[in-house]
């Protein structure tokens, strides 16, 4: 089997503190992973190591096979790994297909060049478009990204995320202050968006986590306690016990107990 992502004995510390305490996992290609756990958990840390953000203190982050450990963040996108953050980044005083155009550009070989008229690179407007529509802006071209409702920048985000053709996308509360029929809507998005990806994404609204992923990594106090399907992971005592309890009740109420 292929694995996208492996991490192997990863640990995190700052000065005393340990934060990651020796996670192993191991991602399939094409797989989506939800990585669940109270606050304080590690999660943001964890994918702060993944994306190069963190150095780690020991263990490995592997992709596709090959090792990111001192790899900088812009090198492992490059790589094949990209990720979203919790707070949007956007440019806000450029429209949306210019957002996506600045994810685009590297991707088909465009880099630090003042030679070409962006306009004139049919392939990269091509592809821009085909994004606009795939995250459901194509009606809002023109428009700056400032001015867009705040669902709307979060769907721009993720255009950006996979503009550059990354096959790892990791999503860092991609619903988080979304209405739940918006949050409705973006479960579908990034399902279609990430077709043929692998999908790594933290999320604390539960409906989200256990709609969304093949997989679920549940993370408590540094360490996976579980990683198994939804329903295994909802059916798990210490699971339960640790972190999720009346949250899973109410995930299983709000679906009718399926």
């Amino acid at each position: 089997m292929t694995f996208a992502l492996e991490l192997k004995d990863l640990r995190k510390s700052f000065g005393k503190t340990e934060i990651i305490r020796g996670i192993n996992l191991r991602v399939p290609a094409g797989e989506r992973v939800g990585i669940i756990g109270p606050n304080g958990a590690g999660k943001s840390t964890l994918f702060n190591l993944i994306s190069g953000r963190f150095a780690p203190s020991s263990g490995e982050v592997r992709l596709n096979g090959l090792s990111l450990n001192g790899k900088k963040p812009f090198e492992i996108n490059r790589m094949g790994l990209s990720r979203s953050f919790q707070i949007t980044n956007i440019f806000p005083k450029l429209s949306v297909f210019e957002n996506l155009r600045c994810g685009v550009l590297w991707s088909l070989g465009y880099k630090y060049t003042f030679l070409k008229f962006l306009a004139h690179l049919d392939d990269a407007n091509a592809r821009t478009d085909e994004l606009m529509a795939m995250v459901k802006l194509d009606q809002k071209r023109d428009v700056l990204a400032v001015n867009l409702t705040y669902a709307e920048q979060r769907a721009l985000e993720i255009g950006i995320t996979i503009a550059g053709g990354a096959n790892v996308i990791l999503l860092d509360e991609p619903t988080a202050g979304m209405s739940q029929s918006e949050t409705s809507r973006f479960i579908q998005l990034i399902k279609e968006v990430t077709v043929g990806k692998t999908l790594l994404t933290v999320e604390h609204d539960m409906g989200v986590v256990f709609g969304l992923a093949d997989k679920i990594a549940v993370v408590v106090y540094g360490e996976v306690i579980a990683y198994d399907v939804p329903d295994a992971v909802r059916a798990s005592q210490q699971v339960q016990e640790a972190y999720l309890g009346s949250s899973v009740a109410d995930s299983q109420a709000a679906a009718g107990g399926h």
